[in-house]
């Protein structure tokens, strides 16, 4: 190759180099012609990732969680009943402590005064006083009120009471919440001082006497309370009778009872 041709193609390619910055055929410097620059270097070019610090993950939900050591609780003791009257019966209304209270909202509280000739005491209250705020309502209120009458007696003479101030559900407690109705049924009757005492229900027979109501038929029980004896007789709920009137005859055996020595 030679001519002209020649001299054209050389120029080409000197100003192709001129225009890629290339303006002398030797450097200053020894250079590698095979090893790349640094700033010709793609990887050195290529933007280092940054790595984000590492972030609490989301909590794991609570099965999945190591469970805390179980605090221990301290255990409780024994509910302490006020000894003055007028405390007591407020403590009755008022306190969380009263055993018996964690049954129903609405409580029937006593009725009356302390040493009343004669104390009426049930278990606690039937269905419909729980619904009408007071003991021996409608009925059954009726009845009662013609059995005091029988033995000289009026329902405002009496300390009228039931031993736990709310209905348990069906009608029956057992294991611990009867242990504690059983210490508080004996403060009451060591507050109430009553000079009889009349037991309604079957419920409160068993509670106070460890006795069944039919074997306490025509029988005065005398109760030990303070080194003294509270004469006691024991019959049938009136509810009980209204619907079983032939268990009057054993009420009015033992009702009897509590007309010696008016």
């Amino acid at each position: 190759m030679g001519g002209s041709q020649s001299a054209l193609l050389a120029d080409s390619i000197s100003d192709w180099w001129s225009l890629a910055g290339v303006d002398a055929l030797v450097g200053e410097e020894p250079a590698g012609w095979l090893v790349l620059p640094p700033a010709n270097d793609a990887a050195a070019l290529r933007p280092k990732p940054t790595i984000a610090p590492e972030s609490e993950g989301a909590p794991l939900p609570a099965i999945l969680q190591r469970p805390e050591a179980p605090q221990t609780v301290a255990a409780k003791g024994p509910v302490v009943f006020p000894d003055a009257w007028d405390e007591f019966q407020q403590w009755l209304a008022a306190s969380d402590d009263v055993p018996g209270s964690q049954w129903d909202a609405r409580r029937i509280l006593p009725v009356g005064q302390m040493n009343a000739p004669l104390m009426l005491l049930t278990a606690w209250p039937e269905i419909d006083d729980q619904r009408d705020g007071a003991l021996f309502t409608g009925a059954a209120g009726k009845l009662l009120d013609a059995m005091l009458l029988a033995i000289g007696m009026k329902r405002e003479e009496c300390y009228v009471a039931s031993l736990a101030i709310t209905r348990p559900a069906g009608g029956r407690c057992d294991g611990d919440e009867a242990a504690q109705l059983d210490r508080l049924l004996w403060h009451h009757l060591l507050l109430a001082k009553p000079a009889r005492l009349l037991l309604i229900g079957s419920d409160i027979v068993r509670m106070a006497v460890a006795s069944e109501l039919s074997n306490t038929r025509g029988k005065l029980l005398n109760i030990n309370q303070d080194g003294g004896k509270v004469e006691t007789v024991a019959v049938a709920h009136p509810a009980m009778l209204l619907a079983r009137p032939a268990q009057k005859a054993a009420a009015w055996d033992s009702l009897k009872l509590l007309n010696r020595g008016r």
